[in-house]
Order: C-alpha cells, then structure tokens, then sequence
C-alpha cells in the first residue's frame, strides 16, 4: 500500500510539474527552446507514466485481494453461523449481500486505484497552485471547501435514499424466490398471479426505484455543482483576480491553465462518488450481517470424527423454543428426555408441525438447545465438540440439496465405489460418476433423494437420519428403502432415526417415537413377533 501511495503521489507532482513547465515555456518562449527544458519535459513525462502505471496495477491488485477476502470472509461466517440464525436472517438477505452488495463494493474498490491517481494529480496542481502565489492558494482552498461541503451535503442526501432502496432490495430478492419457488401455484390461480404481481413485486420493485432515482440525483446534482463551482473558480481567477493581486498575464494564464487541467481529475473524482456511496451503502448492510453473524458464532473445530464405538446418545431435558417477531402463541419443543442406542432404528411418527424436524435438527446438532443437554457416552455437547458431534451423521432432510460434485472425499477409487451404489439405487442408466462429478443432477424429486442417499452412503456415518426420505418415491422403490436399504444398514451397525408417515412399514423399526405440540407423547419398542408395538 505505501508503495502505491508513494507511487500515486509522485505520479500527481509530476503531472503537476509537467502543467508547471508547459505555463512557463508557454510564457518565456524563448527560455522554452532551451535543452533543460525538453530534457525536464521528457523526464517528467517517463516519471509521470512508470508512476502512474505502478500505481495502478498495485492498487488494482491490493483492491482485489480486498474483493477476494471480504467474499471468502463474508461465506466462512455463513458457514460458521448457527443454522436458526441463517433460517432468522432468510436466504434472500443472504444472497442480497453475496451479490449486490459485494458487486456494489467490487465496482468502488475497482475505481480506488484510479480516484487515488487524479486525486494526487488535483494535490499536484494545488502545490503548483501556491507555488505561484499564496493568494491563489487561499482562493482555490475557499472554492474546494465550497465545493466539496455542497457536495458532501447532497452525498450523505443521497446515501440516506439507497439506504432505504437497499432495504427494498432485500425484500424484492424475498419476491424473486418466490417467484422461482411457487412458479406452479402461482401459473394455477390468476388473481393469486396477477395480485402477487402487482402488490408485491411492482410495489417493491417500484419504492426500488424512486428511492435509488431520489438518491442517484443528488449525486447527479453534487456533481453539476461541483463542476459549476470549478468554471466559477475559472472565470473569477480570470476576471477578478487580475484587480485582486497582480495584472501580470503570464501569472494569470498558469492559473487558467492549472485549473483547467484540474478539472479533469476533479471531474473523475465527483463521478465516482455515487460508485462510493453505493459501497458504504453495502458495506455497512454487509457489516450489519457480519455482527448478527458474529453474535452467534458455530467454531469449526479441527478435530474429525474419530468412531470409538460410542454407545448411547441422549437428550436430558432439551428445550427449544422458536422465538418469532409479531407472534403470541411461540411453538416450543420440549421438555424432550430421549436415549438412542448404538445399532437402533428409530422411527419418529407424529403430525405435521408437531416438531419432529425439529427434534432432527436438535439430534443431529444442527440446533443448539436454549436449555438441557445434548450427551454422547455422558460427554455435554457443547462449543468446543459440537463440530466433531455432528461428524457422527448423515442426515437427508425434507429440504435437503444436491452438490454436483462429491466434495469431501479423499478416495482414489470414489468413482466405482459410486457406481456400484448407484446401480443398487437403480440410477445407474441415468447418471455417472466421472473424477467425483455427477453427470446431472436434472431428475425428478425422488431420484434426487436417491442421489442424496449415494452421498450419504460414501459418507459413511454410524448414525443416519432420513427426514420424510421415501415420500416421493414411487411404490417399488419404497418398499426397497423400507425392506433392504434400511437393514442392510443396520447389519452393517448403522443407527437409524427415520421420520415417516408411511405406517404401514412401522413394524420395521426398533422403537417409535411419537411427537405431539413438541412433546413425546409415546416411546415404545416394537414387538417383531406380533408386528405390533408394546
């Protein structure tokens, strides 16, 4: 950075110097034949563009770097977030900031490198400014500080305005996954369509627009009048100054000559400021979800799953509230005492809503309890291990999502191991495995489950959780998951919590579990020889 600075600085002296040089020989046209002269042009032309260049290109690498680390910085603490803040916040704040507001700051710091070389040209001039008299110094500081106090009081107008507008955008990004997401309902109903349509989407998407107009005219207008003032500037050092401090012609025409090679740079200056000011905009959205995310921290611990043949996992007394804005009747579930032994298959029954998802989140470790205890062979689950805890699972639930390529995998023979399991999952005539990358991830809702199932499968946990698994899957599959998939994990020792309205294969499991309003209302072992439950 000082290398740039350094660098940046000499570059605006130099063209400074250059102005300075070009007013004198313009001035004494006779001194200007002199070889001094060429050769002191010739040398603060070279000066002028090696430090220009070098400053460029070091800033333009020093601001992508800091593009580069906000964006790794910003997803490393989604990922080590807790996940019922991340469900709080909402995927479209989320992708509003990976987006827009990266974008918005990605296109200030792009043009730093560059209002960084003309503001140190415009402090050039300045210098040569007051080399030629005090006065003109004193008159070009009352011009900038009117200038840029005008300026920065419509700046700060406008920054209020996208404020407000990026708000709105964070809502309109809320519409467009709706959108995306209830396409069918929507094409189903037209007056469903056409009020979504006009009282969500326009309606938001209008207030976008009128607050970023509001906000992107005052900067229109900063820049009108600072460009205003500066011709100003120009005219009152060309009429008013020769009766304020000296008729001398040649003084005068340096001025007008400094100036109006300023203008340019100030004129850069003054366009980027709406570039700027939609970054600070961005980066306070940014740093704003930065602090709600540091509030609630998730440690990655380094430790990875070590299977010591654990034995018993319990929950003591576990609650877990969900606390929503607006709502009186909060849903909470729990107090909830349950045990799970190694090798079991539990299945947990209940209606919808009554918190068996829930209770999955909280089992797997994805939940932090707000009270009681989460144990493993009497170990607390706690900060410190909650990492290492959840390596004990592989999970599929209702919401689950497919990666296109096995990620986490150190296996030099990943691609037949996949292979062989997707034949055993029937998939192997519609997708392959190639260096670790699925073929296609394009299929109906059920074989994606299957495709979940495979990296579940390589995966290898000791516990398995399968949340609602075999509701899109067509009969003859379902009877596989229930009658071979299952057992054959269970003979390998796997423990099994499935979630499942299919009752008619209940008898299949160890122990059911039965939720009703967040409370296990039934824990009972399955009797195998009567296929009933006692």
């Amino acid at each position: 950075m000082g290398v740039a600075i350094f660098t940046g600085m000499l570059s605006g002296v130099s063209s400074a110097a250059l102005i300075a040089l070009i007013s004198r020989s313009i001035n004494h046209q006779a001194s200007a034949r002199g070889l001094w002269v060429l050769s002191g042009f010739a040398g603060l032309v070279v000066v002028a563009l090696i430090t220009s260049i070098v400053s460029q290109v070091v800033l333009v690498r020093l601001s992508q770097d800091a593009v580069f680390q906000m964006r790794i910085r910003l997803i490393r603490q989604i990922l080590q977030t807790e996940l019922n803040l991340l469900e709080e916040l909402g995927s479209p704040r989320l992708m509003a900031s990976l987006t827009q507001d990266v974008h918005a700051i990605s296109g200030a710091i792009e043009r730093i490198p560059f209002v960084c070389i003309d503001l140190a040209t415009a402090v050039g001039c300045i210098i040569y400014i007051t080399w030629l008299s005090w006065a003109g110094l004193g008159l070009t500081a009352a011009l900038c500080s009117v200038a840029g106090v005008t300026c920065i009081r419509f700046v700060r107008s406008g920054e209020v305005y996208l404020k407000h507008a990026r708000d709105q955008e964070d809502q309109l990004f809320a519409h467009f996954r709706s959108t995306t997401e209830g396409i069918k309902e929507l094409k189903l109903n037209r007056s469903r369509r056409l009020a979504f349509l006009e009282e969500e989407v326009e309606a938001t998407a209008r207030n976008f627009r009128n607050l970023s107009i509001q906000g992107l005219n005052r900067f229109a207008i900063s820049s009108s009048v600072g460009k205003l003032i500066f011709f100003m500037a120009a005219g009152i050092i060309l009429f008013a100054l020769p009766k304020l401090i000296t008729s001398d012609p040649h003084l005068i025409s340096s001025y007008i000559l400094t100036f109006t090679f300023m203008m340019l740079p100030i004129d850069n200056i003054v366009s980027n400021l709406p570039y700027i000011s939609r970054s600070n905009v961005a980066l306070k959205k940014i740093q704003d979800l930065g602090l709600s995310l540091a509030l609630h921290p998730d440690p990655i611990a380094e430790n990875v799953l070590n299977d010591n043949g654990w034995t018993r996992l319990e929950l003591r007394n576990v609650v877990y509230p969900y606390h929503k804005d607006n709502v009186e009747d909060e849903f909470t579930l729990g107090p909830i005492n349950l045990e799970v032994s190694r090798g079991e298959v539990l299945f947990l029954i209940g209606g919808n809503g009554s918190g068996k998802s829930t209770l999955a989140k909280l089992l797997t470790g994805l939940y932090t309890p707000e009270s009681g205890d989460v144990r493993i062979d009497g170990i607390p689950i706690d900060n410190r291990n909650r990492e290492w805890y959840r390596q004990h699972f592989a999970a599929i639930f209702a919401d689950f999502h497919l990666f296109e390529k096995l990620l986490g995998f150190q296996d030099q023979h990943l691609d037949r191991k996949a292979d062989r399991h997707l034949r055993k999952l029937r998939l192997i005539d519609k997708v392959r495995v190639q260096d670790g990358r699925l073929s296609t991830i394009n299929l109906s809702q059920g074989q994606r489950k299957r495709l979940a199932l495979l990296t579940a499968y390589l995966d290898n946990r000791p516990i398995y959780l399968f949340d609602e698994w075999a509701a899109d899957q067509d009969p003859v599959f379902k009877e596989l998951f229930y009658r071979e998939i299952l057992p054959d994990l269970k003979d390998k020792g796997k423990t099994m919590i499935v979630i499942s309205h299919d009752d008619r294969y209940f008898q299949l499991a160890d122990r059911m579990i039965k939720l009703e309003d967040g409370k296990i209302v039934s824990d009972a072992i399955v009797d195998k020889s009567t296929a009933g439950i006692r």
